[in-house]
């Protein structure tokens, strides 16, 4: 769920890719380090990270055996030296927790009774290590966003005790619905959902349900509702995640309608309050009591790192990350189980060995260090990305930058290039000489209420100091216009992603746009790799003062 959109461009094939690309990346540090990116290889990586065979690259699985054995060996021919010591794999323990709720999910008020379908109203699991939980007669708030910025002056939980009781909040943040709040459209941390379970759990509630909306979350019920069928994964905790709420879900939007019609309130006015910094919690005068049981398995799965050692200052890292896992095999759509993530992420893993196999054909290796990292379990809440942020293989401050790739473009060129977060660092900088290099230019994100800046890996490490740059393929299509390029936004997130749908297709799939994509990132990197400058976090960003602190 974490990055529900990513920027299509169009199919344009009028003559060689390649030839296209090496024409407009003429002034690149190294002509045959930039043929080395060429679509022929993408289709070769492409094949088989998304193939069936390894059965949907989901950690704990024989998939992940076989995804990270690939990547291992693939890195190994490239001539890549192991990242962690002497080992390409850096250990990650994690626990998964297979949730299986009550088929139903009653709410009780005014001497009613309101009754949810499992997975078709409402999903719901628990953090905790438990073979089985419960929450009985629980009484039900609306905390509004679930959002406590002291930044912001906002506090959703002001006066509130929660002990016991459920909140029901909403996604995504103020600044949504009015954009003198917050970042206007452009969604916080604070409108991420991963938040809103936290924070009802540092408040001490009982369990917590998210209202889903399709237009502020940015992905359909459907995505919600594959991601919750499945086992979950989380960082294997001291406490074994006793912090946690007991009970933690989501409930459409026409059932929360009804919820609030239960307890005597109107939805929409108190919507409409909650967009207010002087909202107040509001008693919804019900119920609710639910069991969830939990099949639980401690293990280990994998982060796999890999690099270049710099020629003069070994010691400095440039980071490019994707994350290998997917969801594995669930429930069936369109007579398909296997959820591939072909787009999602076998396009930044293979981007990964494209990256690599340029800066290897390089007369000679980068001033500084380039380190290739395939993070695990980024689809359970970025977890193998946390974990390296809290054990870094390479001393963050001297980890120069981090480059992710997530999502890349599958339809052709555009003469933009989308970057996430704008306004962040002065990667950006580099990254607009780059694409200026291939007559291209950087864009803010065209659907910034998305907040995709919070929802990929890279996050992680920003949140530990570490300038971040997280891209994505244009929208401005080259023949068919910007218009063309939403539109195709729209139909992956609605039919493809996070589905089994989205699968790799050699024959249809124009990989021109990837090319071009990849090709700036190295000559963005290429560039930084080869001074000493350390590029910083702008005036504004709420990492600067992280960074300055190391």
């Amino acid at each position: 769920m974490k990055k529900t959109l990513f920027y299509l461009s169009a199919l344009v094939i009028s003559f060689s890719a390649c030839k296209q690309t090496a024409e407009t990346t003429a002034d690149a540090p190294d002509s045959l380090a930039v043929r080395a990116i060429n679509d022929s290889s993408l289709t070769k990586y492409l094949s088989v990270i998304a193939a069936d065979s390894l059965e949907g690259r989901k950690p704990f699985t024989i998939g992940e055996t076989k995804t990270i054995n690939y990547l291992k060996a693939e890195f190994e021919k490239l001539g890549l030296k192991p990242g962690n010591g002497d080992s390409y794999f850096q250990e990650v323990p994690m626990v998964e927790i297979k949730s299986v709720p009550e088929d139903k999910m009653v709410f009780k008020g005014s001497g009613k009774e309101l009754s949810l379908n499992y997975l078709t109203e409402f999903v719901a699991g628990s953090r905790r290590v438990q073979e089985e939980v419960s929450i009985k007669n629980s009484p039900l708030v609306f905390a509004g966003y679930g959002i406590v910025a002291p930044e912001y002056g906002w506090n959703d939980y002001k006066n509130l005790d929660v002990k016991g009781k459920t909140v029901v909040v909403m996604i995504n943040d103020p600044g949504f619905a009015d954009s003198t709040l917050f970042k206007g459209k452009n969604m916080t941390y604070y409108g991420r959902w991963t938040y809103k379970f936290e924070e009802a759990s540092r408040q001490g509630a009982a369990g917590v349900l998210i209202i889903h909306d399709t237009e502020p979350a940015a992905y359909p019920w459907t995505v919600v509702r594959s991601g919750w069928s499945k086992s979950k994964l989380q960082l294997q905790a001291p406490d074994n995640g006793m912090n946690r709420t007991v009970v933690e879900g989501w409930i459409g939007l026409d059932v929360a309608k009804k919820l609030f019609t239960l307890g005597g309130q109107s939805f929409e006015t108190l919507v409409a309050s909650a967009r207010k910094k002087d909202f107040k919690a509001v008693d919804l005068k019900s119920t609710t009591s639910l069991t969830v049981k939990n099949k639980i398995k401690k293990s280990v799965t994998y982060n796999v790192i890999a690099t270049i050692p710099g020629d003069k200052r070994k010691d400095e890292a440039i980071i490019y990350s994707a994350h290998w896992d997917h969801l594995g095999i669930g429930e069936k759509v369109l007579g398909d189980s296997i959820y591939n993530g072909a787009v999602d992420n076998a396009t930044g893993v293979a981007s990964l060995f494209e990256l690599a196999s340029a800066f290897k054909k390089l007369p000679k290796n980068p001033e500084r260090s380039i380190v290739f990292i395939s993070y695990t379990a980024e689809e359970q809440g970025l977890l193998g990305s946390e974990y390296y942020a809290k054990h870094p293989v390479f001393p963050l401050k001297k980890t120069v930058a981090n480059i992710n790739m997530d999502m890349m473009g599958l339809a052709g060129k555009t003469k933009d290039i989308v970057v996430y977060g704008f306004g962040q660092s002065e990667l950006e900088d580099y990254a607009a000489a780059s694409a200026k290099k291939q007559n291209r230019v950087i864009v803010p994100d065209p659907v910034p209420s998305s907040g995709l800046y919070y929802r990929s890996d890279h996050f992680n490490l920003a949140k530990v100091g570490v300038p971040s740059l997280f891209t994505g393929s244009g929208v401005d299509n080259i023949k068919n216009g910007r218009e063309w390029g939403l539109k195709q936004v729209a139909d992956f997130t609605k039919n493809r992603y996070h589905s089994p749908q989205d699968n790799f297709d050699a024959k249809t799939w124009d990989l021109s746009g990837i090319v071009e994509d990849v090709r700036l990132v190295f000559d963005l990197g290429y560039k930084l790799s080869n001074e000493s400058h350390y590029p910083k976090w702008k005036e504004g960003s709420e990492f600067k003062a992280i960074r300055e602190k190391k």
